[in-house]
């Protein structure tokens, strides 16, 4: 697929494939996600790639229950590691630095065959505990991963002229 085409056709998926992800699909979506840009290149990110049935069972639970979580071949659970520079000279870019890597690796996927969904609904002590991440790691979004048994419609978006303004800011 070409650029515009993956950004155009992806979507969250919620209903996987039982087979295993390809070993090589695996390391080009966390490749993606590692060549990120981040504020002052600090890369503040890890990325926790589960595998286990039990562990992911856990992770589903501590996830509100959302079993789709736990049915995927793999979760990653994308954390920050550490703190980040500074956006606007009041907000530390951490959370926006693991998002575009998360970003990056959702779409790297998508080019690969390979479903996802941005789980963002969870209990960060729990996924903690079973993933056995240090207490100063924050967990920013779980992403289960798998081949779609199918790719979910279109969901609407809105139209370009309601999300920018030119020269000063409108609504």
């Amino acid at each position: 697929m070409d650029f515009k085409e993956v950004i155009q056709s992806r979507r969250s998926v919620r209903k996987f494939r039982a087979e295993e992800i390809e070993e090589e699909d695996l390391r080009e979506i966390l490749e993606a996600a590692r060549l990120a840009p981040s504020a002052n290149n600090l890369q503040p990110w890890k990325f926790v790639v589960v595998k286990s049935d039990k562990k992911k069972r856990l992770i589903a639970q501590a996830a509100g229950g959302q079993e789709f979580v736990g049915e995927a071949p793999v979760i990653i659970v994308a954390c920050a590691t550490g703190r980040g520079g500074f956006i606007g000279g009041y907000m530390e870019s951490w959370p926006v630095d693991v998002a575009i890597s998360i970003t990056h690796l959702l779409l790297a996927a998508w080019d690969r065959g390979l479903g996802t969904c941005w789980v963002g609904d969870f209990d960060e002590d729990k996924v903690k505990e079973i993933c056995e991440i240090p207490p100063e790691v924050r967990v920013v979004a779980l992403i289960p991963v798998g081949y779609p048994v199918k790719v979910p419609q279109e969901v609407p978006r809105r139209p370009l002229e309601k999300i920018m303004s030119k020269d000063v800011f409108s609504d």
